[in-house]
């Protein structure tokens, strides 16, 4: 089958399509045929071997996580799905049996293997994966639009639904809107939970579409402040739940804007792991910090019907083929992009 893979870390140019062999369903694993793959900052630092993400070659590694496409084979005893269900897939694997994933608390299971990180990847024209990680999408759904959704969806999901619970009376701030998960945290934030939405990003036109996606204020950091806009867009009240995927860069304006009993998710470090937390404002203001990676198979079936009956429309940057990777990988790079970057065969 044809694939998108590295035998060695390195920049874009690394990244070779070619044939690898067609994979076989283990117990109760499917075969999908790939009609549509996500690009995820997770696969920028796979391919460059950085943030824990190194490893030894050979074997060659096939990249990509985020996926949807058609059941084309069913391994032994595996009975949930049917042939030519067209399904989206979650990338992450859970064991199923430590203490957490027996609990049905599988988004805290360590035991855990990462598609295109520490098995092969969905960036191929077909991939083996649990029936468990499959998930029924409906025959309008396009492919393109149904592989942006886990590795955004689902820490946004946990993060705003379970973790900092926020209300629909609320205020959050939404960070980087321009990104995967940011604009995964719009739309959840108010189409989804009615809350109102400040947002941020880094230029005019990401504002606008900002706007677009349903915020209703966005803050351009370029050039303004985000505490102090916050603050008088809430009239010095500060905002009930901040969601970060960015990191170090803006943790600690964002603290600072949040309300006495705020709290505070973080499901990236994209910009950096370490910053300055002022542990007094933590307790004399009840602040909660949540970090959030992923989410529940749970958390991923309640996104997925939301997806089924038209409420979340995902948004996409531009769909590239799959031989065009190496050109995806510097588009992901250069942070020009809004939304999501597809991969289709």
């Amino acid at each position: 089958m044809k694939s998108i893979f590295i035998s060695r870390h390195g920049g874009p140019e690394v990244i070779q399509f070619d044939e690898q062999p067609d994979p076989k369903p283990s117990y109760r694993e499917v075969i999908v045929s790939i009609r549509a793959t996500a690009i995820n900052r997770l696969d920028t630092y796979v391919r460059a071997g950085v943030r824990g993400q190194r490893r030894n070659f050979p074997p060659p590694l096939i990249l990509g996580g985020d996926a949807s496409g058609i059941v084309v084979e069913l391994g032994k005893n595996a009975s949930k799905v049917n042939l030519n269900q067209r399904v989206l897939i979650n990338p992450r694997i859970t064991c199923g049996l430590c203490e957490f994933c027996s609990q049905k608390e599988d988004d805290l299971c360590q035991n855990f293997h990462m598609l295109g990180s520490t098995r092969n990847g969905s960036h191929a024209e077909y991939i083996s994966i649990p029936e468990s990680n499959v998930y029924p999408i409906n025959s309008n759904i396009q492919f393109d639009t149904a592989a942006t959704l886990p590795t955004t969806y689902l820490p946004v999901w946990n993060m705003l639904m379970r973790k900092t619970n926020l209300h629909s009376n609320e205020t959050v701030l939404v960070l980087s809107s321009s990104a995967g998960v940011g604009t995964a945290a719009v739309e959840v934030s108010k189409k989804i939970i009615g809350a109102k939405v400040i947002a941020t990003t880094s230029s005019d036109e990401k504002a606008s579409k900002t706007l677009e996606l349903g915020a209703d204020h966005v803050i351009n950091y370029t050039n303004e402040d985000i505490h102090k806009r916050v603050l008088e867009l809430t009239n010095g009240r500060g905002v009930d739940v901040v969601v970060d995927h960015v990191g170090a860069e803006f943790f600690e304006t964002a603290y600072k804007s949040l309300r006495p009993g705020g709290r505070y998710g973080i499901c990236g470090v994209t910009s950096g792991y370490k910053t300055n937390l002022q542990m007094g404002t933590l307790f004399a203001r009840q602040l909660g910090i949540h970090g959030v990676f992923m989410g529940s198979k749970k958390d991923m079936e309640q996104i997925v019907e939301k997806l089924n009956d038209g409420t979340i429309q995902p948004t996409i940057h531009q769909v590239f083929k799959l031989e065009q990777a190496q050109l995806a990988h510097k588009i992901m790079e250069e942070r020009t992009f809004f939304g999501k970057l597809i991969l289709t065969n």
